[in-house]
């Protein structure tokens, strides 16, 4: 994609300065010291809570799991199932935040155990790492780049585009591509696609695509109702909300972008990620990944404690906010282009 929009969005805005004012690189970093600073204080781990997370959650999971396999009534079967999956995404926000070393970290067993999960969710620790490091380092920066994220083009790269780019683009951000996360971002794009391009680097992609294919094809000969309501269900269903979740929180009504010479980290933080509104239970089970724009700012403050923060830190309190219904999913959908003239997010027909 960045062939059809490697160049920089023209600013709207001046980046000269008066003689003696401060340029907006210099603004721009002390904005960044001063409200990341203020985060500091929410930015330290409580031990026993990580553990008691950790592993509340993992009995809780190999509970639901474990009655995926039992012979209950299917219709049982299917309720733990959509539980398991439920779960699995509550765990790799436990996941997501050891990566970040954000809690648990210096503990050989958690990385044993955050390896092992990483690698049977098709979230190998390799590749997941790198692309999601560089996610947090260019949020809403590069466009038409997806390292880490979906990808994004202005009206003009898209105008510029080949046939093929248009396509591969328009398929990349369709629905059906993040209902089938589990084989379009997960199984090719975070697994097969490393392992293909840095292949030497990336064993543990290896490992995830072959365990993957190696459990399929044993459970669909000896217990088939296991690799339904066990195995694909729930990765399925956690697949796809973990993708749409993580689509939502940057293609949403209001987002707002600014081109390389304007950006900057705050900004992005605030105004280019969005919170999630949710229940208490679906708040649970998401591990406050709503909270995008407090976790953009500060990735290392534990998930459990993002509500704090946000109710703490006043220009956190009026974020963009959208929410898991119909109405707003269809919403986040619609939106396929950055309009750099109307400075916002437009469908493919403008509008």
């Amino acid at each position: 994609m960045s062939s059809a929009d490697s160049r920089p969005l023209e600013s709207s805005s001046a980046t000269g300065s008066a003689p003696g004012a401060p340029t907006l690189a210099a603004a721009a970093k002390q904005r960044v010291r001063d409200l990341v600073g203020v985060t500091k204080q929410f930015a330290r781990e409580h031990r026993g809570r990580s553990w008691f997370h950790l592993w509340s959650t993992l009995g809780v999971m190999s509970c639901a799991f474990l009655a995926t396999a039992l012979p209950f009534p299917w219709l049982v079967r299917a309720g733990f199932s959509v539980l398991a999956a439920l779960l699995l995404v509550r765990m790799f926000v436990i996941y997501h935040d050891h990566s970040h070393r954000t809690i648990l970290r210096g503990s050989r067993l958690v990385k044993v155990i955050m390896y092992g999960f990483g690698v049977l969710t098709l979230n190998p620790p390799s590749a997941w790492k790198s692309s999601h490091d560089y996610h947090h380092k260019h949020n809403a920066k590069n466009f038409g780049v997806n390292i880490g994220s979906f990808p994004l083009l202005t009206t003009h790269g898209y105008a510029r585009a080949t046939k093929w780019e248009r396509f591969a683009y328009a398929l990349a951000r369709h629905p059906l591509t993040i209902a089938c996360a589990y084989l379009t971002v997960f199984l090719y794009s975070m697994s097969l696609k490393p392992l293909i391009v840095e292949r030497a680097s990336r064993r543990d992609c290896g490992i995830a695509v072959a365990l993957h294919l190696g459990i399929i094809t044993l459970l669909a000969v000896l217990a088939p109702y296991v690799l339904l309501f066990t195995f694909m269900v729930p990765m399925w269903i956690a697949s796809a909300l973990g993708a749409y979740l993580f689509y939502s929180q940057h293609n949403f009504p209001g987002v707002q972008l600014r081109d390389r010479p304007a950006w900057d980290f705050v900004f992005a933080a605030l105004y280019s990620s969005s919170y999630t509104a949710m229940g208490p239970v679906m708040q649970w089970f998401t591990g406050n990944i709503g909270y995008h724009h407090v976790h953009h700012l500060n990735a290392h403050i534990p998930f459990y404690r993002l509500p704090e923060a946000m109710r703490a830190i006043r220009e956190l309190q009026t974020p963009s906010t959208i929410r898991l219904n119909v109405s707003d999913v269809c919403r986040c959908f619609r939106l396929k282009l950055w309009d750099p003239e109307k400075d916002m997010m437009v469908s493919f027909d403008g509008t």
